[in-house]
């Protein structure tokens, strides 16, 4: 019987294979979403960490300070700067940077489809393994916390939920988990959909 391990393996693009200009989708329940001009390049770590029981995604919650999606639970990340070899590199450098994940832990996997959020960008989910042993310094300025959620709670199709908002006169659904809490929703809920049917696709 397959692992979880290998069948995440086998649902990934390869780590060379990186979304071109038209491979961006929002991943939800609304089609393409309207272009407004350039995608910002950006890109996210989703970490699976390798735990006795199976893989658990690590998430973070964003400082409710923040200008932008205060409080919001997402994936470590942002967008890409000048000194950035790529998005892989940009995931790295961010992880490090808002929850002290080094490197030396993370072991690349490969890639999501490309993901274009309603505010513009153009993310790059990179999926990696991650060994335990590490010890996490989350940046206050950018981290209110940084926790743990089963992997296989995301791949149960009855975790999905599907809620909607408004915005700019248009009703949008999206998907959304609830966990211990925690609302999870957006485009982190939309990369985890596209993770677990990715899998389903084998």
């Amino acid at each position: 019987m397959a692992t979880q391990r290998s069948l995440v393996e086998r649902a990934l693009r390869t780590l060379d294979d990186l979304p071109r200009g038209d491979e961006f989708g929002d991943h939800d329940l609304n089609g393409s979403l309207p272009r407004t001009g350039p995608r910002r390049p950006a890109a996210v770590l989703v970490p699976l960490v390798e735990r006795r029981d199976g893989h658990a995604v690590l998430l973070t919650r964003r400082a409710d300070h923040l200008h932008d999606h205060p409080g919001q639970v997402s994936f470590p990340g942002g967008r890409l700067d000048h000194t950035d070899r790529g998005p892989i590199d940009a995931a790295l450098r961010e992880t490090a940077e808002e929850i002290g994940l080094g490197r030396e832990y993370v072991e690349l996997a490969g890639l999501l489809d490309g993901y274009e959020t309603v505010t513009g960008y153009g993310v790059t989910p990179v999926v990696a393994f991650v060994r335990p042993g590490f010890t996490l310094t989350p940046d206050p300025s950018e981290v209110a916390e940084a926790f743990e959620v089963p992997l296989a709670f995301f791949l149960d199709e009855a975790s999905h939920r599907i809620h909607h908002r408004m915005r700019d006169g248009r009703r949008r659904y999206y998907y959304a988990f609830e966990y211990a809490g925690r609302y999870i929703w957006g485009a982190t809920a939309g990369m985890l959909v596209n993770l677990r049917q990715r899998m389903a696709r084998g």
